[in-house]
């Protein structure tokens, strides 16, 4: 299927338009800046042009991913050059706008998808995230969409283009502009950040997280939300005479009148009980991976850098609030704590395959009759350095003493000294090495 990306060079098309190379799309991509344009095509091994007409009129699906406020100009630049039969499709934070557009100026024979990704260029996958949908007419081209994000895993949510804006209005606006606002605030009292932190509780650290992620974004996307959005305008009023209300309650020494709006607020929260489940869940969550990597000191650990994806293997050496260490044969690894995320046994298991040319050994040991061979093969498996092992043979014969089985397990080592501990393993089982 051949897709065009109309500003595919950065952001969330650069995104979109890597992930459905992946899925085995044709993509052009179109950009601003040729140089930069043509560079990031060659290394995503993607086509590019600066022509938006010329890369529509030869595609099937069209995405546009554009800032904001210049998506109504590009629908209406590239419209007339769409093919008979395909999919035009927008990606912005606002709904109402985009699909007024499109649905005017798309020629007939063209069919329209307004969609809002709920997230950002950082997901390594669709699964589990949010994607709202505004169709207006449900063509040929809406339930494949939907087959294929249901493959994906993603959440699916159709709408209204009005509803969507409402909604976003409070999901982004009110909250974009409020922790923009706290950021602002911590700024301008000189607060020292590092140091506010060994003050905090977790729920400081989370919160401030969650801040940094949100000012972290591009600003001019988020200054095109919290302007472009029509009801926006209405949520800051709220907010500002909502925090002048709350004020002035301090201000007054009411103790009763915040200790009402307080609960008041609460209760229209809904479902507290399920709210502090997910927020315990997110504090453990943080707490959960520096436990771990803390009892894994002096042992082998896997590492993989949360942005470049990088896998790093090696004994961890030492870990600190803000950095750990590891040890790879005689190289000394640092990574930023924040930045990594531990594997799974068997995701090291799975890139030592991967990656390391692996040496293969064969062993027959006797057994007494009633051992399980698959359960020593397991055990033999959670050796350190020991990639896999499995049976390959299970014997009852003449040479084998009566009550005994002769068991052979196959397995693979990334070092062959590895070989002398495995088979004193088996011994140590109650096994003897034919």
């Amino acid at each position: 299927m051949h897709v065009a990306v109309i500003g595919g060079t950065r952001g969330l098309g650069n995104w979109i338009a890597n992930f459905l190379k992946k899925k085995e799309c044709q993509v052009t991509i179109t950009g601003r800046n040729n140089l930069m344009g043509e560079a990031i095509a060659s290394k995503m091994k993607l086509s590019y042009t600066s022509d938006n007409v010329k890369a529509v009129s030869q595609a099937e699906v069209v995405v546009v991913a554009v800032p904001i406020e210049v998506t109504p100009q590009t629908i209406k630049e590239i419209a007339p050059y769409l093919q008979e039969g395909s999919l035009l499709v927008d990606v912005t934070s606002v709904k109402e706008v985009p699909a007024e557009i499109m649905l005017e100026h798309a020629p007939e024979g063209v069919e329209v998808l307004p969609t809002h990704p709920m997230f950002g260029p950082r997901i390594r996958s669709l699964e589990g995230q949010v994607i709202v949908l505004t169709p207006h007419i449900k063509g040929k081209w809406y339930p494949k969409v939907l087959k294929f994000l249901e493959s994906e895993q993603a959440r699916i949510l159709e709408t209204t283009p009005e509803i969507h804006d409402r909604m976003m209005s409070i999901v982004q606006g009110l909250t974009h502009f409020a922790y923009i606002c706290i950021a602002s605030t911590i700024e301008r009292m000189e607060v020292d950040i590092k140091e506010s932190r060994k003050f905090s509780s977790p729920i400081y650290n989370l919160m401030l997280d969650m801040i940094a992620r949100i000012v972290a974004q591009n600003p001019y996307l988020y200054y095109s939300i919290q302007t472009q959005n029509r009801y926006i305008h209405e949520v800051h009023e709220t907010f500002l005479e909502t925090f002048n209300h709350l004020k002035s309650l301090i201000d007054d020494e009411n103790q009763e009148g915040f200790v009402k709006a307080m609960s008041s607020a609460a209760k229209h929260l809904d479902d507290l009980e399920s709210a502090l489940g997910r927020s315990d869940k997110a504090i453990t969550a943080l707490n959960a991976e520096v436990t771990h990597l803390k009892e894994s000191i002096g042992q082998e650990v896997g590492l993989r850098h949360m942005y470049s994806q990088k896998i790093h293997i090696g004994v961890l050496e030492e870990l600190n609030p803000d950095f750990v260490m590891l040890k790879d044969r005689n190289k000394i690894i640092r990574l930023k704590l924040s930045n990594v995320e531990v594997l799974t046994a068997e995701e090291i298991r799975q890139w030592k395959t991967d990656n390391i040319p692996l040496k293969t050994f064969d062993v027959s040991v006797i057994f007494p009759e009633n051992s399980k061979p698959d359960l020593i093969a397991r055990n033999i498996e959670k050796i350190e350095g020991v990639v896999q092992a499995k049976v390959i043979d299970v014997y009852h014969g003449q040479q084998i003493p009566e009550g005994w089985i002769s068991i052979t397990i196959t397995y693979q080592v990334v070092d062959s000294e590895l070989r002398r501990e495995v088979e004193n393993i088996l011994t140590i089982f109650g096994g003897k090495i034919r």
